[in-house]
């Protein structure tokens, strides 16, 4: 996997004598910097796609294997999903990508036909665990519009926009010579075409007569066996779907203008009986108005009573605004049940796959647009099962999200518990009917949490150890603001257009469980997870006054920090120089002054047990300016500190204080050597830019002003709208990637600003003097500068309460091109310092004497190896940036090592995770290519184009996590899993699950002693004969071409039953000993993936399917 990349050495190249002299460094410096011996080689490494998550989407089409109880949904991208029992999921994708049209299984065969929109059909094996295409066929000269594959039949009727039928052989993806054609379907004195076919099944008591529904509004039964019509229905108005009767004598149609007609087989001249669901019934014995179309209607008999009559769409066109509903009709009562989106597609699940028999319906599967909704039938009042696959996460857009692997085990327990308290009730009390496959053996066996934060301000964790993925536990963060009943109410909230609650950075530590969120509003939130329920009479505020000041360049004092410590009060502004009069009088000349986005409630607020608010902090407007979105945010539990950076500056927060510590600009940062030469200017002279949305903020991009700049800036209140990707139905590219940076440090544009893009609380080597470590801020800027923050704690216990916590600005560390990203720390063994933790304890509990005791001892916990390490140790400090990685040697900051990731692109995401006993650095690239690199030395170990095309989703939600693991957002409501680890790629056979198992088919219904003796039981067709080459000839060439796919080699492992099919298994068992046929050498690897499932299913399907006529694939 590893490639030689000739970038990388031009790179190295171009960096020229500076590097070079680096480079250098580690030898002479040998004696000094210890050489560590590192693990992870290239073979450690592989990229693969493990599994993916989430609603379907945008889907077109489902089907349900009644036998083997497996779902289907296809959707308009070419992506085929498969559900199972909860934890059996699985996704294909159709190369093309064309829309799925129809979804038809094999019932009980593991196969499953895909008609799709660029007029081809595929058949699927599903008897491996990933399953393939083994036969494709692509109609040259017809449309394919709707397909029928009778139950436990081989031939596939396709019908086509022009109204021909055309017979497919399932084993062999041959068509047939058989074709019925549209002229002879239809009356021969009819004078118009009768449009494309809609409908097709066969008599469920004849297979020799089959119905045709053309759009036009007629339909024909016609006798297969003499190639003619028997019968001929005509109705004015257009076709949409129809249904028999299980005894074959009856049929209902829906139609465009609302209406049901039921047809008598033998009495085509008019119908027995026309309903108008949703009709107002006119008194005077009219027609009731005509309704929206009636998309489907399915007509399920029952044996102990009526018969259900279920059906989409249908409602009169007065009931504007009203939601879409799927109406249920039995007897004499109809059920209308609103659905939160449109219908895609709904099916019936009945208790036997035999057309012919009473089909006893027990639940209705809704496929919506966002939704997979599952009915009830059997209960009164029709309520919906519990829905047990993880289909939420686009409930409310995702706009961020964070991976955990291998956290403490105690965490998704403890989560689960407080999330099963919110569950909504009124679930039938069924277990869900969708429960075929097998799980996999999960090798996997660490927990892993998936954080995502949502547009409405909700925050949700799930439970994704071993490939699977369940909700543990949703906290909404909007709960402590006040909601704005309209437009006029809501004065402050216009920083953002809609979604002012957005969740733009998570900062989680899962030790302590203490979690910190920023919006999209400037606001950062702090929890403390409690398994109690609490009542906050007030909730704890600070609001934050963040200014972009630059003093004339000639007198370089007046950037001088404030005097430290300064344990500076919420509200209170920096000192503001009279240099600016209009910003110091900003207040008193009309312009928004002062205030936060948002108002938090000032009445008691009930906190259930889970993550309950410790603290909220705002940052304000400032002389008519909105505060400008938070780029980087960090928490610390051992030190009672959280930290967070915007364009503007940085602030610091002591949250056990509720004290601001540190309230700085960025420049101010720097001190007297600032190196940039930045212009002066006037907040309110040249305005400051709005923000640049979640997009820019997530890739810490310098922004100029001119390109921000909102039309509306003659307003003095401007609104900054949600990037477009993050509303629910844009998927918008957005290949902006490569446009050109400003972060060269030489020349640097009047108008840019520095934001605060990254921030590592850590115990280090603040300066080169320093003999030990202590607590200290590592800050990085868009400019790619790393600066550092000394942190000087008071004593645990009690007087961490009482005393200030001293923080004071150390100056430059280093610098790197491109924005900082991520910083990490080493010891002198190469291992990962985390940063020091609390551990978790419960704040609600009130504690006994001894207990306070100790906690006044109490020290917090550093998980830092270095404070046990001797003097004369040194650590290591980690830096990506967007163009490269230096590692450097603490306290003497030399750069060790260095690595140019890119030159043409920029990294979006790089993360220093754990793997197989080591460490290594991650990244993720604007261009598509997953980096990753060793460390400390930063040696090349992966590098694989990954995505074709990016966006801005993508960008924004990508992260690594420990042990191999990565996901992305891949569509607005699907995470997609993959793995970096060569291990895990190993193991991914095993973990999935198995969607076929092996059932026996219920036994076909009972004709009776009656029906046997005097006919009207079911008739059979010998469709071999009718179909066959021999009788029916051979198709036209030019119809249809045959395809085969990629999977049909390993489709005849596992799907093999029968004489043939026993042949063909004991080929590939002498194949499998190693006697590789020569045909079959460029498909080995194919085959060899599905062998273990085959070997497992062999001998058990033998026994079961001996008797049984199969069909070879």
């Amino acid at each position: 996997m590893r490639k030689f990349n000739i970038r990388k050495v031009l790179d190295g190249l171009t960096a020229g004598s500076s590097s070079a002299s680096q480079q250098q460094q580690q030898h002479p410096s040998g004696s000094r910097e210890p050489e560590i011996q590192e693990t992870l080689q290239s073979e450690h490494f592989q990229l693969c796609k493990t599994v993916r998550h989430g609603f379907p989407y945008q889907p077109s089409a489902l089907a349900f294997d009644p036998v083997q109880k497996i779902l289907a949904v296809g959707t308009q991208t070419g992506a085929l999903r498969l559900f199972g029992r909860p934890g059996v999921e699985c996704y294909c994708q159709h190369d093309s990508g064309a829309a799925v049209i129809q979804l038809q299984f094999l019932i009980n065969e593991g196969a499953l036909v895909s008609a799709l929109a660029d007029d081809t059909l595929h058949l699927w094996n599903l008897r491996q665990k990933r399953p393939a295409i083994l036969h494709s066929l692509k109609f040259c000269r017809e449309r394919v519009t709707f397909c029928h594959l009778p139950f436990q039949s081989k031939w596939l009727y396709v019908g086509t926009e022009r109204g021909n039928i055309h017979i497919v052989n399932v084993e062999s993806f041959a068509l047939s010579g058989y074709v019925i054609m549209w002229n002879k379907a239809i009356e021969l004195s009819s004078k118009s075409h009768p449009g494309p076919v809609v409908h097709i099944s066969d008599n469920p008591m004849d297979e020799g007569k089959l119905l045709i529904g053309f759009e036009s509004g007629t339909v024909v039964l016609w006798d297969l066996k003499s190639k003619k019509a028997d019968y001929r229905y005509t109705y004015d108005e257009a076709i949409h779907s129809v249904a028999w009767h299980h005894e074959g004598k009856q049929f209902i149609c829906s139609h465009s203008d609302g209406t049901l007609t039921i047809w008598n087989v033998r009495s085509p001249t008019k119908p027995v009986q026309t309903i108008t669901p949703h009709g107002k019934q006119l008194k005077d014995g009219k027609k009731p108005e005509p309704c929206k179309p009636i998309l489907k209607v399915e007509f399920k008999t029952t044996r102990s009573g009526e018969p259900f009559i279920i059906l989409s769409g249908g409602l009169s066109y007065d009931t504007v605004g009203r939601r879409p509903c799927l109406t249920v009709m039995h007897g004499k009562s109809t059920a209308v049940l609103e659905m939160d989106y449109s219908i895609v597609d709904f099916l019936t699940l009945c208790e036997t796959p035999y057309p012919n028999d009473f089909q006893e319906p027990y639940a209705v599967v809704v496929l919506l647009e966002k939704d997979l909704v599952l009915i009830d039938l059997a209960q009164s009042g029709y309520p919906i099962f519990e829905n047990p696959y993880p289909l939420s996460i686009h409930e409310s857009p995702v706009t961020c999200c964070e991976y955990f692997a291998d956290c403490p085990v105690d965490l998704i327990p403890a989560l689960y518990s407080v999330g099963a308290r919110q569950k909504r009730q009124g679930y039938s009390k069924k277990e869900w009917p969708i429960n075929g496959g097998n799980w996999g053996l999960g090798a996997q066996s660490y927990p892993e949490i998936i954080i995502t934060g949502h547009a409405d301000g909700s925050v949700k964790f799930w439970d994704a150890s071993a490939i699977t993925l369940q909700v543990l536990y949703k906290l909404k963060t909007a709960k402590v603001f006040e909601k704005s009943r309209n437009k006029e109410d809501r004065p402050n909230t216009d920083i953002v257009d809609e979604d002012p609650y957005a969740i733009q950075i998570i900062s989680w530590c899962p030790e302590s469980r203490m979690l910190c969120v920023a919006g999209v509003s400037a606001h950062v939130l702090i929890y403390r997870f409690s398994k109690q329920e609490v009542i906050t009479e007030v909730i704890p505020m600070l609001e934050v006054r963040l200014l972009y000041e630059i003093n004339d360049i000639e007198s370089p004092e007046g950037e001088q920090p404030p005097p430290l410590p300064t344990p500076v009060g919420g509200a209170n502004p920096q000192p503001i120089p009279q240099s600016h009069p209009s910003t110091s009088s900003s207040s008193s000349d009309g312009l928004r002054d002062n205030v936060p986005c948002l108002k938090v409630k000032n009445s008691p607020l009930k906190q259930s047990p889970g993550y309950q608010t410790e603290l909220v902090i705002q940052l304000v407007w400032v002389g008519g300016e909105p505060p400008q979105q938070i780029t980087s945010l960090a928490v610390n539990s051992s030190y009672g500190l959280v930290v967070f950076g915007n364009c503007n500056g940085i602030a610091m927060v002591d949250y056990l204080q509720k004290a601001v510590l540190l309230n700085l600009g960025t420049i101010e940062l720097y001190g007297s050597n600032d190196p940039y030469r930045r212009e002066p200017r006037s907040p309110r002279k040249s305005r400051q830019p709005s923000g640049a949305g979640l997009c820019d903020i997530s890739e810490g991009t310098v922004v100029p002003e001119d390109r921000c700049k909102s039309p509306t800036s003659a307003k003095m209140s401007r609104k900054l709208s949600l990037p477009t990707d993050l509303k629910p139905d844009l998927d918008v590219k957005d290949n902006s990637f490569s446009r050109s940076r400003s972060s060269s440090v030489t020349s640097i544009d009047k108008e840019s600003r520095e934001a605060i893009s990254a921030l590592h609380f850590c115990e280090t080597f603040t300066r080169k003097t320093d003999l030990s470590p202590s607590p200290c801020l590592w800050v990085g800027t868009t400019l790619g500068t790393v600066l550092v923050i000394a942190l000087n704690l008071p004593p645990g216990g009690e007087q961490r309460l009482l005393q200030p916590v001293i923080v004071s600005p150390s100056g430059t560390i280093l610098r790197l091109k491109g924005a900082i990203l991520r910083m990490a720390f080493l010891d002198t063994t190469g291992c990962l310092v985390p940063p020091a933790y609390e551990p978790w304890r419960e704040h609600n509990v009130p504690e006994e004497k001894d207990e306070k005791e100790k906690l006044k001892k109490r020290r917090p916990v550093s998980v830092s190896p270095s404070s046990s390490q001797e003097i004369s140790e040194n650590q290591y400090a980690v830096i990506c940036s967007e163009k490269q990685a230096k590692v450097i040697s603490l306290p003497t900051q030399n750069c060790v090592y260095k690595q140019n990731i890119t030159e043409t692109s920029f990294v979006l995401r790089g993360d220093i995770v754990a793997l197989s006993n080591s460490i290594c650095l991650a990244c993720f690239c604007a261009n598509g290519h997953i980096m990753t690199f060793s460390l400390p030395s930063l040696r090349p170990l992966l590098d694989v184009y990954y995505l074709p095309l990016t966006n801005m989703r993508i960008a924004r939600t990508f992260c690594f996590t420990n042990n191999g693991q990565a996901l992305y957002l891949v569509s607005p409501t699907e995470i997609q899993r993959l793995t970096y680890s060569q291990e895990t790629c190993e193991n991914l056979q095993e973990m999935l699950g198995e969607l076929f198992t092996p059932v026996e088919t219920p036994e076909a219904p009972n004709r009776g002693f009656f029906k046997g003796l005097f006919g009207g039981g079911a008739q059979s067709l010998d469709r071999e004969e009718l179909f066959g080459e021999s009788s029916s000839g051979k198709a036209s060439r030019s119809l249809a071409q045959h395809i085969p796919g990629p999977g049909s080699i390993e489709g005849v492992k596992g799907a093999a039953s029968g004489v043939v099919g026993e042949l063909a298994r004991a080929r590939l068992a002498l194949d499998e000993r190693g006697q590789k046929l020569s045909d079959l050498e460029e498909r080995t690897a194919a085959m060899l993936s599905s062998a273990d499932s085959f070997s497992k299913h062999a001998h058990e399907m033998m026994l079961k399917y001996k008797d049984k006529k199969w069909y070879q694939f």
